[in-house]
């Protein structure tokens, strides 16, 4: 054990500097953390997660929903968990980037404005009416071409919005279904393989539906902003420093909805076999 011990002793008293660094650069990711509001956003998205259960127990368990599923969806969906796991690994993805750079943008006075635009319109559609008349707006524009639709469109492509969106939502269903199957609750005949090609089959759906959301969404969020604000948005999209925020980000979140999604195939799998029980 002493062999093991001593080289670590050694290598931390001839890196103090780059600890050091590593410690500035963690400040820094914390600071770019809340000055994209994702503190506000995963509060949002356990208010997301607990409707969503409720939906899901409708759709899955024999009984519907219940104080006792309601509290294990809670307990999934608990804030403090959503923010290490996310916190951990978007820091672990901005690794080596300019993390300046994001910070110079969002911490400005576009930036700011932005982001609570955007954390604005992701608690509004919290709200069944608005969601449904966000969409309905969004479909009207997205015919019609618009100008605006045009400029959210270019903003979609340059953070490849469509695309990233499916790939973690056909993964989060995948996580689902493992844990459906891993809870013992699917046909003895549904194995990793099939419940893939199930996941897979919902690609077209998917990516419409997810087509449909985000449209809705930044339309809404950015109705506000002139065309130069969100040209100037665009821009700093198509930098490296956006690119590397916003892959971050999917990594980051990706991750997390993969394990809550896995989580509640688990207790899915538990509450339907009790209660068939």
């Amino acid at each position: 054990m002493l062999r093991a011990v001593l080289p670590f002793i050694v290598a931390v008293s001839f890196h103090t500097a780059p600890l050091f660094a590593q410690e500035t650069d963690e400040a820094k990711v914390d600071a770019l953390f809340d000055a994209i509001g994702l503190p506000d956003m995963i509060h949002i998205m356990r208010e997301e997660g607990l409707e969503y259960g409720d939906t899901l127990a409708t759709d899955m368990l024999p009984g519907g929903t219940s104080a006792q599923w309601q509290n294990a969806v809670s307990a999934i969906y608990d804030v403090d968990m959503m923010y290490e796991e996310v916190r951990g690994a978007f820091g672990e993805a901005l690794e080596g980037d300019d993390i300046d750079a994001m910070l110079s943008f969002f911490t400005s006075e576009q930036g700011e404005t932005i982001i609570g635009l955007e954390v604005s319109a992701r608690r509004a559609l919290l709200d069944d009416a608005v969601e449904e008349a966000s969409k309905e707006n969004a479909a009207i524009a997205m015919m019609d071409e618009t100008p605006r639709y045009l400029l959210v469109q270019e903003f979609v492509d340059a953070n490849n919005l469509i695309e990233s969106n499916v790939v973690g939502s056909l993964n989060s269903s995948y996580a689902f279904y493992l844990g459906l199957i891993d809870g013992g609750a699917m046909p003895a005949g549904v194995t990793a393989e099939t419940a893939l090609q199930d996941v897979w089959a919902q690609e077209p759906e998917v990516r419409s539906t997810t087509t449909e959301w985000v449209y809705s969404f930044l339309l809404m969020a950015y109705q506000p902003l002139s065309d130069a604000e969100l040209e100037a948005y665009i821009a700093f999209s198509q930098t490296d420093a956006g690119q590397d925020m916003t892959q971050a980000l999917f990594l980051a979140f990706n991750g997390m909805f993969d394990d809550i999604s896995r989580a509640l195939g688990l207790a899915s799998s538990r509450f339907m076999i009790s209660q068939e029980l």
